[in-house]
């Protein structure tokens, strides 16, 4: 029994692959500032596991050298083959195949490429406030709609200059929409992203933020209004009809067409 047991247990460890190991001197020849040796722009900073970008939507992500490929974590794990790496000189491919040539900045005054590296918010971080008054039968309707930002990130994977995936990050927001009839409150409704899950497709929707809600018309029907659910930086948008009747019912639609534009 005694023997058996130990046969058991080396087949289970020699089954077992030892994890690779970080190459720590690797990425401590990383740390600092990378410049474009072509272009003389900045790419990246390595500072501790991090990277940080110096455009002002992407967020900084954790990095590794394992062997001779630097993996960045993201939505997923995205992995570079490294080409050549010394103290001041850093190459490496591209998912595309591309070499890109990099080289470590020695001016002190490049910090400040990377001082506004948070994320900014997509509508200025403002609220908006419209009122609209309408009649309609001889009878007076006023209709509110406030935009307000919110904490809830929208990240988008994107391929920066360089070929280096980074995420870009946006915040979403909520829409309020108050109709009265004189000093009657019909109806009220704080609009969010999720409320249009059913029009809209769940991979857009992941991708988009709540834009604004912008009046159409009045009519016999109620108050409609305009919904554009849009993802950053891309012309691709949903538009969807918010009609809210004057019983204070609510229904939504497509707008004709119903695809993303």
């Amino acid at each position: 029994m005694g023997l058996i047991l130990a046969a058991c247990q080396n087949s289970k460890s020699e089954s077992v692959a030892p994890q690779p190991e970080e190459d720590l001197q690797a990425k401590q020849m990383l740390q600092g500032i990378w410049m474009d040796q072509d272009e003389d722009a900045p790419s990246f900073r390595a500072e501790g596991d991090s990277i940080f970008y110096p455009d002002t939507t992407s967020q900084p992500a954790r990095f590794s050298i394992i062997g001779d490929t630097l993996y960045i974590a993201g939505a997923y794990t995205s992995k570079y083959p490294i080409v050549k790496q010394a103290e001041h000189i850093f190459q490496f491919k591209t998912q595309g195949g591309e070499v890109v040539h990099l080289v470590k900045s020695e001016n002190a005054d490049d910090i400040h490429y990377f001082d506004h590296c948070k994320p900014v918010a997509l509508n200025q971080r403002q609220t908006i406030k419209r009122d609209t008054v309408v009649y309609v039968d001889n009878q007076r309707y006023h209709f509110y709609v406030q935009v307000n930002p919110t904490r809830q990130k929208v990240v988008k994977p994107t391929i920066n200059e360089d070929g280096l995936e980074v995420e870009n990050v946006y915040y979403d927001n909520s829409i309020r929409f108050i109709l009265f009839n004189g000093a009657a409150r019909i109806y009220q409704h704080d609009f969010h992203r999720e409320d249009f899950k059913k029009l809209v497709p769940e991979d857009f929707l992941k991708q988009s933020v709540l834009s604004d809600l912008v009046y159409s018309r009045a009519d016999s029907d109620g108050v409609r209004y305009i919904a554009q659910l849009a993802i950053p930086d891309s012309p691709s948008s949903y538009e969807v009809e918010v009609l809210v009747s004057y019983r204070g019912r609510m229904e939504m639609a497509l707008v004709a067409g119903g695809d993303a534009r």
